[in-house]
């Protein structure tokens, strides 16, 4: 218990950067842009960053997760984290260069902008810096440095909003004042080019921040530890393609695949994406749980009651997990002010996607057997499946329901991914998941937010009746989880002795 306790602790301070970086996120990226960019332009917004996502997986081949496979052996650290680096860094510079020169054709004929190269060098940059910073920032994972991740984290954001708020506001309120010189500096018909430019200026400062972990650098280049690295990330590369794939791929499908005119898809993208960003909430759990637990799963592998561990962590995820995507839906009516009046019509995806991205967290959980006994390949195949399972229903719902159809081709995906992975593990590597009690807390939080749904049309529309109902349901029912996990909630909490 006391491993589950640090890893908690480990989780809670990922989680406050990642918290504090998606308020942040949510302030300037949400709230802002949802009302300074019209509909198509933040389709486009969002757009390029899912394209960015699924790019960054190419350019970083899951390096990281290899360095937690090979670095967290004894006396490996220094070898593996040199060896990684430079893989990294000469094939970045291969990458950034090739987007660079190509940047016209990608425009035109890939995003179909063919007036903004400048989007696609912007963005070669951007990922080219994140891409330097990822074993950096694995290595402090390794090392159980989250306090220095997450200020470093925290900082990204911070000159990223400080940025924003400089080109869109400062500026234009400089040449309002009278200051010479700045109307140089400003086109209003370019707002997302600035957005762009400030995740730039943040990312490259990032990149100062970690660049003395680069000074640890021997220049020891391991061929042979490079080649068995390689060997264990490619089938994983395939695992997170088709991972981001399937969170990141429904904006690109709707254009793809929505009936109507290239606005009218930019429009929905805005709208599906203005939602989506509520159900981000749950997957920042999620990312916040992952961030402690993938070195954590690594450190302890060779315990004799990992696998018990492994079990207990997992069920630890899935009543957090619940509680979260009950809290969010039952004060739903406040949360989704933070995005723009004119983007909310997409709020009635935000339950099908919370229930989407607990499954992915039960994925991660679920899927660390193959990771640890070197079968990647089988994780491959489970995730090709997986964007299969995407593409096909995005393809046949999307031109019939609308944008819902994406919600519900991430949940299908994401349920699949977790079932495949908990099956093929108890052949491989078992694990004595506690299926019975998982599937309990998932099942009170649905049952809690059905009794909010048909409690709600005698409230008389009183959003201060709805907010007391709900809060008296959400304490109903962690009465039920502390009554179910009295002896685990008691101790992770530091009551018992």
């Amino acid at each position: 218990m006391s491993l589950l306790k640090k890893l908690a602790g480990e989780t809670a301070i990922y989680g406050v950067s990642s918290i504090l970086g998606r308020v942040l996120h949510f302030v300037i990226l949400t709230v802002y842009l949802t009302r300074v960019l019209a509909d198509s332009e933040y389709g486009i917004f969002s757009e390029m960053y899912s394209y960015a996502g699924m790019l960054m997986v190419l350019f970083t081949y899951r390096m990281e997760t290899a360095f937690f496979r090979y670095g967290s052996k004894p006396g490996e650290l220094d070898k593996s984290f040199s060896t990684a680096s430079i893989s990294l860094i000469v094939s970045t510079l291969f990458f950034v260069g090739g987007m660079i020169l190509l940047a016209p054709q990608i425009a035109e004929y890939l995003l179909q902008y063919p007036d903004r190269a400048d989007y696609v060098i912007w963005f070669a940059l951007i990922i080219g810096f994140d891409t330097l910073a990822a074993i950096p920032f694995a290595r402090l994972r390794l090392e159980n440095r989250p306090i220095k991740f997450a200020v470093i984290k925290i900082l990204n954001i911070l000159i990223n909003a400080g940025c924003i708020f400089f080109f869109l506001e400062g500026i234009p309120f400089l040449i309002a004042q009278g200051f010479d010189g700045w109307e140089a500096f400003y086109f209003p018909e370019h707002l997302l080019s600035y957005v762009f430019v400030a995740n730039l200026m943040a990312s490259a400062c990032v990149m100062l921040l970690l660049l003395p972990a680069y000074f640890k650098i021997k220049f020891q280049f391991d061929f042979s530890l490079w080649r068995t690295m390689m060997q264990y990330t490619l089938p994983l590369v395939v695992v997170g393609f088709a991972g981001i794939f399937n969170q990141l791929s429904s904006v690109p499908l709707l254009k793809s695949f929505l009936p109507g005119a290239l606005e009218e898809k930019q429009a929905a993208m805005g709208l599906y994406s203005a939602a989506a960003k509520i159900a981000v909430l749950m997957n920042l759990f999620i990312q916040a749980f992952n961030y402690a637990a993938e070195p954590f799963f690594f450190n302890h592998a060779d315990r004799q009651d990992a696998r018990q561990m492994y079990a207990q962590t997992a069920q630890a995820f899935a009543m957090v997990g619940s509680l979260v995507f009950l809290g969010i839906l039952l004060y739903l009516d406040i949360v989704q002010l933070m995005i723009g009046e004119d983007l909310r019509g997409g709020i009635d995806i935000v339950p099908i996607l919370l229930l989407a991205y607990f499954f992915l967290g039960l994925y991660y959980n679920f899927s660390i057997w193959y990771k640890l006994k070197d079968q990647t390949k089988i994780g491959a195949y489970i995730s090709i499946t997986g964007v299969v399972i995407t593409l096909a229903i995005n393809f046949f719902l999307l031109p019939r329901i609308g944008y819902q159809g994406a919600a519900w081709a991430a949940l299908a995906c994401y349920a699949f991914m977790a079932g495949a992975s908990y099956w093929t593990g108890r052949k491989y590597y078992p694990i004595a998941y506690p299926m019975q009690k998982i599937a309990t807390y998932i099942v009170v939080a649905v049952l809690g937010y059905f009794a909010s749904l048909f409690l709600r049309p005698y409230l008389q529309e009183s959003l201060y009746l709805i907010l007391l109902v709900n809060t008296l349901i959400l304490a109903v029912c962690l009465t039920v989880y502390y009554q179910l996990e009295k002896v685990v909630i008691r101790s992770l909490l530091k009551l018992d002795q």
